[in-house]
């Protein structure tokens, strides 16, 4: 459990705190604009959603163990590099590699954790996991603006590292797992089409106010982009190992669960990132200060991920997702039509960054188990992989929204509020589709007064569960 959080950790830390890392940026890039900028975010969250689903799938075959030490070593490689980068080119192309790695991590991870847990706990180890994220959230911030104060944007890279190492020294603990009879990779094309369209997606979204909606470029991004993604679903549909395992939509809760994280995705990634720029834009705060704002609210999250286990428990994921979806939205909402001019954390940042930290906790747990217990738990790394990758398709199309709304030299409240107002929106369409999140009873087995049906029933299961142990090893 400690090795499978400690990626989702770092994985998710490299979203939050890498946040406070781009006034800094601004600084030694001068000549880029916010929306060059906000690519370090982009391409991390790009590559992070176009091999999610299948390094799912690449778990499943190559084995949980393997793919986490794959994923980790080059996770730490990467942010080393992005460290030391000299230019923001070189930059941009070591964080697209450290996201295509983290991609690795958090399928393995979740794996590794579902794997050796009885199904009765199932829920409460996906809370537990889930917490990870939420608490990565809840440090990042505070983290993030300390090292950026202190060090500069280089040393938010740099903190991976000895993480990284130490727990590479530890995977070893994994148990190995046997390569199934007659496995195959992933489709390679399926997955380069994957990564192209949400590419282009988010360059078209990203760089339209500057480049001109009706322009060519425009366009053919956009137009490119949604071919891309027909091709991947259509090639997926008809391939022996898709790159997007299409066919576990076809159960309705996972097909829900994977929309409603979606709209939480383009809610989540513009959210934090608004909310460092609009504090450092308009309030005139350091990198620590906005750091230490951000951080309340996240530990909101966390505490929230941890306890939602019990309501599942008890009401379903749909309680939890519809609830903590409701909760953002009208946050969002209410911020975008009252952002004020000036600083005021007490009265009104705080309290309301903690109530958007309880809704995001809820939902974060609460999208990934209905999309892991919707499956058999033969299929929960492709699930798995599936559901993030969703989150992440709409992070990257949510900071490309967010760069096209602030694109003015002189940003004011009006700027910031429509970003929040976007993010209130894509809430509200999380919890429209986290309706449908319901799950079937078990059905009881029948009663019986024979004894001797009673020992024969009592066989059948027993046989039947080591038959199921045997499939599943």
């Amino acid at each position: 459990m400690l090795l499978a959080s400690g990626a989702t950790f770092l994985a998710v830390l490299d979203v939050t705190i890498v946040n406070l890392a781009i006034p800094d940026l601004h600084n030694d890039f001068d000549s880029a604009d916010i929306a060059d900028l906000s690519w370090v975010v982009t391409l991390y969250a790009t590559l992070f959603a176009a091999l999610l689903a299948p390094a799912g799938r690449l778990a499943d075959v190559i084995g949980r163990r393997s793919l986490f030490i794959a994923g980790m070593g080059g996770f730490t490689l990467m942010s080393l590099l992005c460290a030391l980068a000299p230019n923001l080119g070189l930059l941009l192309g070591a964080r697209a590699l450290q996201g295509a790695s983290a991609a690795a991590m958090i399928p393995a991870s979740l794996a590794i954790v579902l794997a050796d847990t009885p199904p009765e706990r199932r829920r409460a180890a996906i809370g537990q996991w889930s917490a990870a994220s939420a608490l990565a959230a809840a440090v990042g911030p505070s983290v993030g603006g300390v090292l950026v104060d202190q060090f500069g944007w280089r040393s938010l890279f740099l903190i991976n590292v000895p993480f990284g190492i130490i727990l590479l020294l530890f995977a070893g603990i994994i148990p190995r797992t046997t390569r199934p009879e007659g496995s195959r990779l992933p489709d390679l094309l399926g997955t380069l089409l994957l990564g192209t369209g949400i590419g282009l997606l988010s360059l078209g979204i990203s760089k339209g106010s500057d480049w001109g909606w009706g322009a060519a470029a425009t366009l053919g991004c956009l137009i490119g982009g949604a071919l891309a993604m027909g091709l991947t679903l259509w090639r997926s549909n008809h391939h022996p190992v898709p790159a997007v395992e299409t066919s576990l939509w076809r159960s309705r809760t996972f097909a829900l669960a994977n929309a409603s994280s979606f709209f939480y995705g383009a809610a989540l990634f513009a959210w934090l990132l608004v909310g460092v720029l609009y504090v450092t834009t308009l309030w005139h705060w350091s990198e620590l200060k906005a750091g230490l704002a951000m951080t309340p609210g996240a530990f909101a999250a966390t505490f929230v991920a941890l306890y939602a286990g019990n309501l599942q428990a008890k009401y379903g994921p749909r309680f939890v997702v519809v609830s903590g979806s409701l909760i953002l939205a009208a946050t969002g909402l209410f911020l975008a039509f009252t952002l004020p001019d000036h600083s005021m954390f007490w009265a009104y940042w705080l309290p309301l960054g903690t109530v958007a930290g309880i809704g995001m906790g809820a939902i974060t747990t609460g999208t990934s188990t209905a999309a892991a217990l919707s499956v058999s738990p033969l299929r929960f790394a492709g699930a798995t992989g599936l559901n993030q990758t969703a989150r992440q398709v709409g992070g990257a199309l949510g900071i490309a929204t967010l760069a096209t709304m602030l694109t003015d030299v002189q940003l004011t409240t009006d700027d910031f509020g429509k970003v929040y107002l976007f993010a209130g929106i894509s809430s509200l369409l999380a919890a429209l589709t986290g309706l449908g999140l319901v799950f079937k009873a078990a059905p009881a087995p029948a009663a019986t007064t024979d004894p001797a049906a009673a020992d024969a029933a009592a066989s059948d299961r027993q046989a039947s569960a080591a038959s199921q142990e045997k499939a599943a090893s």
